[in-house]
C-alpha cells in the first residue's frame, strides 16, 4: 500500500474582510483532478460575480495546479500552494474568492490574505493522516469477551459487532501493529480467539502537530 498522508476529514468554508475585501476560504478533500475542477467549476458558477476565485490544489497521484485568477503573479495560487506544502497535505483542494472592497492591499497584503484564507480553511476543515489499516473479523466467544476487548480496545477500533451465539466482531487496526495484534489476540484468549483477515484501506486518525 502507499504511505500514510495527510488531508482534510471535511470540506469547509470560511470568511474574513480586510480592508473592505471580502474572502471566502474553501476547503475540499478530492480524489482526482477531475472532482477539483467540477467543484472549482462549481464555484465559479455560484460565485461568478466576484472579482477572483483563485485555487490551489495538490493531489498524491503528482497532479499539482495553482492560479491567480487574474491577481498578480505569484500573489494568490502560490501562496496558497504553500499552505498545502509546508502543512504536507494531499488529495485536497483550496480556493480563495475575493469581492474587492476598492482598497489595493499591494502585493504583500495579498500574499498575506489569500495564505490567511487557504490556512483558516484548511484549520476548519480538521487535518487528519490517513493511516494504511487492516481489516479483520473475529468471533469470540463469550467467555473471552472481556480478554478480546482488552487487545480491541489497545490496538485499534471495532467497526461493528454482532451478537450470536458468538460475538462477531469487525475490527480495523494499523497495518505496522497487525502482528502485534494478532499475536496479542491468541496469548489473551488462550488461542481461542481468531482474527481472519478481511480487507484493508486508509483511515483516518488525528493530526497532532
Amino acid at each position: 500500500m502507499q504511505r500514510t498522508y495527510r488531508t482534510a476529514e471535511h470540506a469547509s468554508e470560511t470568511e474574513y474582510v480586510i480592508s473592505r475585501s471580502r474572502f471566502i476560504g474553501r476547503c475540499f478533500p478530492v480524489t482526482d483532478e477531475s472532482e477539483a475542477l467540477r467543484i472549482l467549476e462549481r464555484i465559479r458558477k455560484q460565485h461568478w460575480d466576484a472579482t477572483h476565485n483563485c485555487f490551489a490544489y495538490r493531489l498524491r497521484s503528482g497532479a499539482a495546479r495553482y492560479s491567480d485568477d487574474g491577481e498578480p503573479q505569484g500573489t494568490a495560487g502560490l501562496p496558497m500552494m504553500e499552505v498545502l506544502k509546508k502543512r504536507d497535505l494531499y488529495d485536497l483542494l483550496v480556493v480563495s474568492t475575493r469581492y474587492f472592497g476598492g482598497i489595493l492591499l499591494g502585493t504583500g497584503g495579498l500574499v498575506r490574505a489569500y495564505t490567511r484564507s487557504a490556512n483558516d480553511a484548511v484549520e476548519a476543515a480538521g487535518l487528519v493522516s490517513m493511516e494504511p489499516c487492516m481489516l479483520f473479523s473475529a468471533a469470540v466467544a463469550y467467555p473471552y469477551r472481556n480478554a478480546a476487548w482488552s487487545v480491541f480496545e489497545r490496538f485499534g477500533t471495532i467497526e461493528h459487532t454482532d451478537y450470536g451465539e458468538a460475538i462477531t466482531v469487525s475490527f480495523r487496526c494499523r497495518t505496522t501493529d497487525a502482528d502485534t495484534f494478532l499475536t496479542a489476540l491468541s496469548d489473551r484468549t488462550e488461542a481461542r480467539v481468531t482474527a481472519i483477515k478481511t480487507g484493508e484501506g486508509f483511515y483516518p486518525f488525528p493530526v497532532t502537530e
